[in-house]
């Protein structure tokens, strides 16, 4: 296959990708030969209106670098929106081969000011809207027996991150929806991975900056560009990636980072079980030493990036 043309007769549907790393992609998709669905609300960071300026923009940024794009405006928050969106693919081009599940907002907030509303705007956009492109997409890979699936991931999930608990909940429920759609779907030669981008966007932008490790953070991620993302998630959804599934890919800058997944580190035993009194004087002495620590994103990426 010409590498120039890696996704060359794909059709691939990007959410959120009206702008930031969703763009990126899209773009990067459209000049690897894909058919691309721009798929964006145009809503403000705060959710407000609906623009369809961002998704027209960046359809016609792929044309006009002689792609293929259609634009399409539905919010994946809602399961009927999603069918409207996976369908504008069929409609346009016949089928759909990829899905990137980009489309995200942020409400940051200390966990215990944190009201219902914020928890469940982002929750219905991360979580909700991964589940219901997804569900609607998997029915057409089902039938056609091959298809690819990205989630956007983040170290606030896999890691923590102060003020985020709508969000890290959400992009931790990604990684266990993409794990069970890899396993249930592996029989239909579907793939499923998850990426934690690290990268300067419009969403990443409203992080509120209340503290030092949430200034470091910021400042490291002001230096990476969405561009730099893109290149694993189109390889991701070629075929290229046919033995690649069920992962936790990372990309900082110019680095590649596979995530280990939960897995046990250290047990105790006692024949005849436990009281809470030996728990507190054995069990807990033996498993503290592999405890984790209460650590941000910031402390893991602690160096530079490259």
């Amino acid at each position: 296959m010409d590498a120039a043309k890696m996704l060359d007769g794909k059709v691939v549907l990007v959410t959120g990708s009206g702008g930031g790393i969703g763009r990126d992609i899209a773009l990067m998709a459209g000049a690897h030969g894909a058919r691309v669905v721009v798929n964006d609300v145009g809503a403000t960071l705060d959710g407000r209106g609906q623009d369809r300026g961002p998704a027209d923009s960046v359809a016609e940024e792929i044309r006009s670098a002689g792609g293929i794009a259609v634009a399409n405006f539905d919010s994946v928050a809602e399961s009927e929106g999603a069918e409207r969106i996976v369908r504008s693919a069929i409609d346009a081009f016949g089928h759909l081969d990829g899905v990137v599940n980009n489309a995200g907002i942020l409400r940051d907030v200390i966990f215990h000011k944190m009201s219902p509303e914020q928890w469940d705007q982002v929750l219905k956009v991360h979580l909700y809207g991964s589940f219901n492109v997804s569900r609607i997409a998997a029915t057409c890979f089902k039938e056609q027996q091959s298809g690819a699936l990205v989630h956007m991931t983040s170290t606030s999930g896999l890691i923590g991150n102060l003020a985020q608990a709508n969000y890290s909940a959400a992009k931790l429920g990604i990684v266990g929806l993409s794990k069970s759609i890899a396993l249930d779907m592996r029989r239909f030669g579907v793939r499923s991975n998850c990426v934690a981008p690290f990268a300067w966007s419009r969403m990443v932008s409203a992080i509120k900056i209340d503290s030092l490790e949430q200034q470091e953070r910021v400042t490291r991620l002001q230096q990476m560009t969405p561009a730099k993302v893109a290149p694993l998630v189109v390889y991701l959804l070629s075929s290229r990636a046919t033995s690649v599934t069920g992962q936790i890919f990372c990309v900082r800058n110019n680095e590649i980072f596979l995530f280990s997944q939960p897995r046990p580190v250290r047990s105790v035993q006692r024949e005849q079980g436990w009281t809470p009194e030996q728990v507190a004087d054995h069990a807990m002495p033996a498993l503290s030493a592999s405890f984790h620590q209460l650590d941000v994103s910031a402390d893991v990426f602690s160096w530079d990036p490259v």
